[in-house]
C-alpha cells in the first residue's frame, strides 16, 4: 500500500502529516513554506509512494468558507497541476488548530516548545489525516 499525505495549509507555513505504508498510523511529517512545498513533494515522492492527498478545508462555524479558503483552493489546484495522478480529498479542518494546541498543552512540553507554531501546524495536519482515516474505515 502507499501512504496518504495530509496538509494543513497556511500562507506562512504548510503543516504536513503522512500515514505509514499500511495506512494505520498518522504521523507529523514536516512544515514547509508554501513557495517550497511543490519542490519538497517532488523529492518526497521520489522516495515514497503516495496514493492520495488530504487537504484541510477551512470553514467558518456556520459551514461557509473561511477567509483563507481561496488560498487553500489555489494550493489544491497547484497540487492537481503538479501531481495530476494523485487524487485529492477534503476534510473539514474546523477546530484542528485548537485541538493541536490542546494536545501540545497536555503533552508536558516546556512553555517555549509549546509556542512552536510549526509544531502546531504539523499536529493539525496529523489530526486532519487521522479524521480522514477514521471516516474512511467505516
Amino acid at each position: 500500500m502507499a501512504r496518504i499525505l495530509a496538509f494543513d495549509y497556511g500562507t506562512k507555513r504548510i503543516g504536513m502529516a503522512v500515514t505509514d505504508p499500511l495506512q494505520i498510523i498518522a504521523t507529523g511529517l514536516d512544515t514547509v513554506h508554501p513557495k517550497d512545498v511543490i519542490e519538497y513533494l517532488k523529492k518526497y515522492l521520489l522516495k515514497e509512494q503516495v496514493e492520495a492527498f488530504v487537504i484541510g478545508d477551512p470553514k467558518q462555524m456556520d459551514g461557509t468558507p473561511s477567509d483563507s479558503a481561496q488560498h487553500v483552493k489555489g494550493f489544491a489546484t497547484l497540487l492537481k497541476k503538479s501531481f495530476p495522478d494523485i487524487p485529492r480529498h477534503w476534510v473539514d479542518e474546523r477546530f484542528t488548530s485548537k485541538m493541536a494546541h490542546e494536545a501540545i498543552m497536555q503533552s508536558g512540553l516546556k512553555k517555549h516548545d509549546r509556542r512552536d507554531k510549526e509544531r502546531v501546524d504539523t499536529i493539525a495536519a496529523t489530526i486532519i489525516l487521522q479524521y480522514f482515516m477514521e471516516s474512511n474505515r467505516l
